[in-house]
């Protein structure tokens, strides 16, 4: 697959107000960074759960269930939903490229992210 990130022009780059980034500047020089399946536990903070259904709702709102090139979205953002509610949308995948497809699983992510759906815009303020 090809090195080269591509940036995805509209999509938020951070949740208003706070340090929780959706997207990233530029590529890293060594390659982009290694999607893992990050492990969501009950007792996370409110603020970082917020941050996953903006980033939920930012995703449906651009792509929808289409797949996507992962591009500038960022990889630590990306690591708390994947194998979950963002998913491989090719085969074979590599987890350590800008060009991977990836793909929204829309009833896995409504099922953990009803807000997201519900219009009631969480990411409503803005982009950043």
């Amino acid at each position: 697959m090809t090195r080269q990130m591509i940036k995805h022009r509209g999509f938020p780059g951070r949740l208003p107000g706070t340090d929780h980034h959706f997207t990233i500047r530029r590529e890293n020089r060594n390659g982009a960074t290694l999607l893992i399946r990050r492990e969501r536990h009950a007792d996370r903070w409110p603020a970082d759960r917020c941050a996953d259904a903006a980033f939920v709702e930012a995703l449906w709102l651009y792509f929808g269930t289409d797949p996507f090139p992962r591009g500038n979205l960022d990889a630590g953002r990306l690591s708390w939903l994947f194998g979950r509610e963002v998913i491989p949308a090719s085969d074979p995948f590599d987890p350590a490229s800008y060009g991977a497809l990836l793909r929204l699983d829309e009833a896995r992510a409504r099922a953990s992210f009803p807000e997201a759906f519900d219009g009631s815009g969480i990411r409503a303020a803005g982009s950043a």
